[in-house]
């Protein structure tokens, strides 16, 4: 019987624990797509305590301990302490046992805090809970120091156009860090224009710009200022965050003008006119991409906010997004195909909630290989709800047999927190138990020259040449 998250945990031959132990356990992590603060990184902000590091604003937490049963004022109430709600979620720890939280959770307890087989519980909350803060009071597991740990040489945040990135400034002008934090363009809330809080955001951006945009002309020229701005604080990646995909061939600017009217006064606008407004700006921003050499993300296939008494009392990403399974197909390969015809058509990495569209996504990035990059488009690694053992093989799986894993970016971590960087070994352990396999079973060549380069190549080597070198 294998020990718990032992020194050979998923690495079930002998070619896998050669694999990740010689190949790919000391690989450096180029994390290009989170969530995190530049600010806590340039101010290297001290962690109060296990408790609000691991469960302010950790959705993934929440819903799961809303499906054990845990009362919401131990999850987001005010009315309790971080004590109190860290006691809650050991409490409940024996029951997230097949959820990748339970496996999670230890690996962060083992890799920074020195909790080596110790099982979180109700009976080990004291213990894990002084450990933990004791370690964390230390100057060394800061932001900076915690990510440091996990050997982290490159971080691409997720910001706002109006952001002033005056931290990623800070960061860049700072001797004592060496990993590089790059912003990625974050350009939703320009193009939504369906959303109530379009004109407010309009407003902000023409603020930041210093001119009214008071057209869809002034819009596209305040977007290209906040991309020029973005360049030159070492932007090389864009992000959009899609709910569904939508796409129709770009209208002339009257068109463009009068829809643009209508979201910025609040008015009511068609399913043709969000399509055609949404489609135009992504296009636009699209060819700007590819014309700077950015990479564009594109994560479609959320439904968010389904559970509306706790989105009106909390708000969004509270724990109640699940996927949505509306078309991708056709309108992914329309948008793709449009940039591709003007030779404008970025390096792009496509992810989608609903794994049941990993084939879609998949055969899609085939269309549109040119021999410009080894995977110029790019089926990225599973996302939210996939990011678990069985979606992550799923994904890879498919990505083997109707693609090539080899030029794959693997893993990032999409979150909000500094102890989420284990999820990196994670991946890494399943990727050396998949590969692992195929050689014992003769699907490949026992080679391990050969299955080493690819393992260093997809845990590090590939995301390396996208996102860390200029």
């Amino acid at each position: 019987m294998q020990p718990f998250l032992g020194k050979d945990f998923l690495l079930e031959t002998e070619a896998a624990k050669k694999l990740y132990h010689d190949y790919a356990a000391d690989m450096p992590i180029v994390d290009y797509h989170n969530h995190l603060d530049p600010k806590a990184i340039a101010e290297n902000q001290q962690f109060e305590d296990i408790g609000s590091t691991w469960l302010a604003g950790d959705h993934y937490k929440w819903r799961a301990m809303r499906w054990a049963g845990v009362n919401e004022r131990f999850i987001t109430g005010n009315e309790t302490t971080f004590r109190e709600k860290f006691n809650a979620y050991a409490e409940v720890m024996p029951k997230f046992i097949g959820n990748p939280l339970y496996h999670w959770s230890h690996l962060e307890m083992y890799r920074y805090f020195g909790l080596d087989g110790v099982v979180l519980s109700a009976k080990t909350a004291d213990q894990v809970w002084e450990t933990c803060n004791q370690k964390l009071a230390q100057k060394e597991f800061g932001a900076r120091g915690l990510l440091e740990m996990q050997n982290v040489v490159m971080l691409g945040t997720t910001d706002d156009p109006a952001d002033d990135l005056r931290y990623h400034k800070q960061i860049a002008e700072d001797a004592n860090i060496s990993m590089k934090v790059r912003p990625t363009f974050r350009p939703d809330n320009a193009f939504k224009i369906n959303k109530p809080a379009f004109p407010g955001y309009i407003a902000r951006l023409a603020e930041t710009v210093g001119f009214d945009i008071n057209s869809y002309e002034k819009l596209l020229e305040a977007l290209k200022l906040r991309l020029d701005h973005f360049d030159a604080h070492g932007c090389r990646a864009a992000d959009h965050g899609l709910d569904c995909m939508l796409f129709a061939p770009v209208p002339g600017a009257t068109e463009l003008e009068r829809v643009f009217k209508l979201g910025l006064n609040g008015e009511t606008l068609t399913l043709d006119d969000i399509t055609a407004f949404q489609s135009a700006v992504q296009v636009y921003l699209a060819q700007e991409y590819a014309r700077r050499g950015w990479v564009m993300q594109i994560h479609v296939g959320a439904t968010r906010n389904n559970r509306t008494r706790l989105f009106k009392a909390l708000g969004p990403d509270v724990g109640v997004d699940g996927i949505d399974d509306r078309e991708l197909a056709n309108p992914l390969n329309q948008f793709l195909d449009t940039l591709d015809q003007d030779d404008l058509l970025p390096r792009t990495v496509l992810y989608s909630l609903d794994p049941t569209k990993n084939e879609v996504v998949v055969t899609t990035a085939g269309n549109f290989q040119d021999g410009s990059i080894g995977g110029k488009v790019q089926a990225g690694t599973g996302w939210w709800h996939n990011d678990q053992l069985d979606g992550m093989e799923r994904q890879m799986t498919q990505l083997a047999q109707m693609g090539l894993l080899s030029q794959f970016l693997g893993m990032l971590t999409d979150s909000r927190s500094f102890l989420s960087f284990p999820r990196h070994e994670y991946f890494r352990r399943l990727l050396c138990k998949m590969i692992g396999e195929w050689m014992t079973k003769g699907h490949m060549p026992a080679d391990y020259e050969l299955a080493g380069q690819m393992v260093k190549d997809i845990c590090y080597g590939n995301a390396a040449k996208w996102f860390l070198e200029d």
